[in-house]
C-alpha cells in the first residue's frame, strides 16, 4: 500500500521520559492506523532530563516491538510536523479532566492553524491515569527498580538511574 492510501497518525509529546501511560497510548493508537509516527518535541516550559536525541532513543527502545511505529524528533508547531510527515490526524493522550481542559484549548488553536488536521483523544487506561513524567522524576531517586517498572518501560530504567541515581536511606 502506498503512503497516499495509508492511515497515518502522529502522537506528539516531550516524552521526558516515556512512561507506561505514553506506551499505553502508543500501543493502542498503533492498532487504529497503518502507521503511527511518535513525534518527540521540546517543551520550553519544562526543564529537560534527557536530550531530544536521548528521548528519541528511549521511545525507540520502548516501542521496538510495535511494527508500525516510527519515532522522529521535531521542533516547532505540532501541526507543521503532522503535515510534513503526510498525516492528517494528531493523537492526544488524556489522563484526567485537567488534561482535557488544556488539550481542548490546544485543539482549538491547532484547528485555527490547520483546519485539515483532526485531533483524536485516547484516554489512558485507568492504571496509568496518575502517571506523568514529572512524577517519574520525583520518585526515581527514592524507588527501587521493581517499583519504577510499574511506571516506566523496563528498557529505560538504567537510563533513568544514570540521570537520577537512587538515594539510599
Amino acid at each position: 500500500m502506498g503512503d497516499e492510501n495509508q492511515r497515518i497518525a502522529v502522537y506528539t509529546g516531550s516524552f521526558d521520559p516515556i512512561t507506561l501511560g505514553h506506551y499505553n497510548v502508543i500501543e493502542r493508537s498503533s492498532r487504529l492506523v497503518d502507521r503511527l509516527i511518535v513525534g518527540v518535541g521540546v517543551n520550553a516550559d519544562k526543564r529537560e532530563l534527557f536530550t531530544p536525541e536521548e528521548r528519541v532513543d528511549l521511545v525507540v527502545r520502548a516501542t521496538h516491538k510495535l511494527g508500525n511505529v516510527e519515532v522522529r524528533q521535531f521542533s516547532g508547531l505540532a501541526v507543521s510536523f503532522v503535515r510534513a510527515v503526510g498525516a492528517h490526524v494528531i493523537i492526544r493522550g488524556i489522563r484526567s479532566l485537567t488534561d482535557m481542559d488544556a488539550e481542548f484549548t490546544m485543539t482549538l488553536a491547532n484547528r485555527k492553524l490547520d483546519p485539515g488536521i483532526e485531533t483524536v483523544f485516547l484516554m489512558a487506561d485507568e492504571e496509568y491515569s496518575h502517571v506523568s513524567s514529572s512524577l517519574i522524576k520525583q520518585i526515581t531517586p527514592l524507588a527501587g527498580d521493581e517499583e519504577l517498572a510499574r511506571f516506566v518501560p523496563e528498557q529505560i530504567i538504567a537510563d533513568l538511574r544514570a540521570k537520577l541515581p537512587r538515594v539510599e536511606n
